[in-house]
């Protein structure tokens, strides 16, 4: 059985400036208190988070804490699970964006053109609409939507511009789509600010969709912002990709560590400087900085745990 179930969920709500840090505060002591660790980033426009806990009854009563003292009756949340630990521990980040989009004026308040995943599953269908990533390139390197557009985008803060040179007909049937949904809240009132008129995100992102849909129109696996680095069809962690030891980026190309022969992936670029530099072709920094110290020696494996 997994060791751990996993919670995603966000809500836009206007807060206080003066009031984040003593809501930190109270984020921390009641993680504690329920053994939850996990990442959540808060900011005057409301609170986006992903929580992880062994006792998933634990995790459960925090987020209805969460709940009552945001004052959120309802949201919608994403569960996985996890064989091994998706957070070092909880970290809590206030930022002025919950989702950096580079807009903090745009705090989109209730719902603004969902489509459920039965709805989004119909209309994607036609061949008159058009299907955008909002994602980055590295997150639709590795799954999206079968006729989906790549924004070549190395940061969510590039799609306003991306959308200015998009060149597709803004009378058209347009659907976007991210990871949970929290990035199409704001990229829609973006789109619709350029002269998009018919646009519409799907309703709690990838993962609502795989949950309703684990064979329908996602191919290849969803990046997520956890040690996992991605789940599969049926919201489970990889087992194709995981975190590359040398740079914490993507890693898929297997190889043998020079120092301690445990297995591990490299990520394409880590891969190539392996070629001229054998150090990389290890498990770990701290293998690789035994490596080049005795590269004739082998010794005991030397992990590290990688946070995203």
């Amino acid at each position: 059985m997994p060791l751990y179930d996993v919670q995603s969920f966000y809500f836009f709500k206007k807060l206080e400036a003066q009031s984040l840090f003593s809501i930190r505060a109270w984020l921390m002591l009641k993680a504690e208190f329920f053994s939850v660790s996990g990442l959540v980033i808060l900011g005057e426009e409301g609170l986006n988070t992903t929580l992880a806990a062994r006792n998933s009854e634990q995790l459960d009563l925090l987020v209805k804490e969460i709940q009552q003292f945001f004052e959120q009756p309802t949201f919608d949340i994403k569960k996985s699970t996890s064989d091994k630990a998706p957070f070092r521990k909880f970290v809590v980040k206030i930022r002025d964006e919950i989702v950096t989009l580079g807009r903090p004026d745009v705090v989109p308040l209730g719902s603004h053109r969902h489509l459920s995943p039965e709805e989004w599953h119909k209309l994607i269908e036609q061949k008159d609409v058009v299907v955008i990533d909002t994602r980055n390139d590295y997150e639709y390197e590795i799954g999206t939507f079968e006729k989906a557009i790549d924004l070549n985008m190395k940061e969510f803060t590039e799609f306003s511009d991306k959308i200015k040179t998009l060149n597709t007909d803004k009378e058209k049937p347009h659907l976007i789509f991210c990871t949970g949904g929290i990035r199409c809240e704001k990229a829609i009132y973006e789109m619709e600010e350029q002269g998009y008129k018919n646009v519409y995100q799907l309703e709690g992102g990838i993962l609502n969709y795989m949950e309703k849909f684990p064979e329908g129109h996602f191919k290849g696996e969803c990046f997520v912002f956890d040690s996992r680095v991605a789940l599969n069809k049926d919201l489970k962690p990889s087992t194709l990709y995981s975190l590359c030891p040398q740079c914490g980026e993507v890693g898929s190309i297997e190889i043998d560590c020079k120092k301690c022969d445990e297995p591990t992936k490299l990520c394409k670029k880590c891969h190539k400087i392996a070629l001229d530099k054998p150090e990389y072709h290890t498990c770990s920094k701290n293998c690789r900085h035994h490596y080049s110290l005795n590269p004739t020696q082998k010794g005991p494996q030397q992990k590290q745990f990688y946070h995203r």
